[in-house]
């Protein structure tokens, strides 16, 4: 009798450590948000790195983009203010969390700070279909175990350790339609692309246009068509509670 009690005690004790080891898993040890200060470049984005975040200058939306890791297209209702009110994230995790763990992180912390509440739809929208092209994958594969970061600005995208569904999110922002994976790739890639904006003048650049440069340069290619895309619908948001 004894002995059942001391398993039954040690299994307790176990799922008790596994609750606060996920407990911590999903949450910052302190975290801080204020209005946005805009820099003279008016930059916006986020920094995660060894146990610390930092996400400047963005609007809920957009947290909401990192946290979730939806496209911004696919992020539906909420108050007017969720698109124009920019804010400044600080936090840090009890570990060193990798980027992807943070970002997790924000999850809980968007629920509490702004009383989010959201779920998810599958809704029928006009996109696009992303497949290898018959030539094959031209994006270079990433090094085992090696790093992991993102870069872009206009015309173009410099990732390395990437996901494919990474690089479907950032497409489906440039292109303003949901972009679904079809590519069957597990790997992580090098993507580096280069390209001519739609709205920019052509005679200023001799880069291709997205599409073109996509299928040369990485070997993936864009087809139009309606695609099941993932919502996710804000049902309640409120303004950011004090620190």
């Amino acid at each position: 009798m004894e002995k059942t009690s001391t398993v039954a005690r040690a299994i307790a004790l176990f799922a008790l450590v596994a609750a606060f080891n996920g407990l911590r898993a999903q949450s910052f040890e302190v975290a801080t948000i204020k209005p946005a200060v805009t820099d003279a470049g008016g930059s916006s984005g986020e920094d995660g790195r060894n146990g610390s975040l930092r996400v400047y200058n963005v609007s809920l939306k957009r947290c909401i983009r990192y946290a979730y890791g939806i496209p911004e297209g696919q992020i539906v209702g909420g108050p007017d203010w969720i698109d124009k009110l920019r804010f400044d994230i600080t936090a840090k995790a009890s570990y060193a969390a990798s980027e992807r763990e943070l970002l997790k992180m924000l999850q809980p912390f968007l629920a509490d700070r702004f009383r989010l509440k959201m779920h998810h739809e599958t809704r029928p929208m006009s996109g696009y279909i992303l497949k290898v092209s018959r030539s094959g994958m031209k994006a270079k594969v990433s090094e085992p175990n090696g790093r992991h970061g993102a870069n872009g600005a206009r015309g173009r995208i410099d990732t390395v350790g990437t996901p494919v569904a990474e690089l479907v999110i950032r497409l489906t922002d440039i292109v303003g339609r949901p972009v679904i994976d079809n590519t069957g790739e597990t790997r992580e890639f090098d993507f580096h692309l280069r390209w001519t904006p739609d709205d920019a003048d052509p005679s200023l650049s001799d880069a291709p246009s997205l599409f073109t440069a996509l299928q040369e340069q990485t070997g993936l290619n864009l087809a139009a068509q309606s695609v099941p895309a993932d919502v996710l619908v804000i049902d309640h948001a409120e303004m950011p509670s004090d620190n």
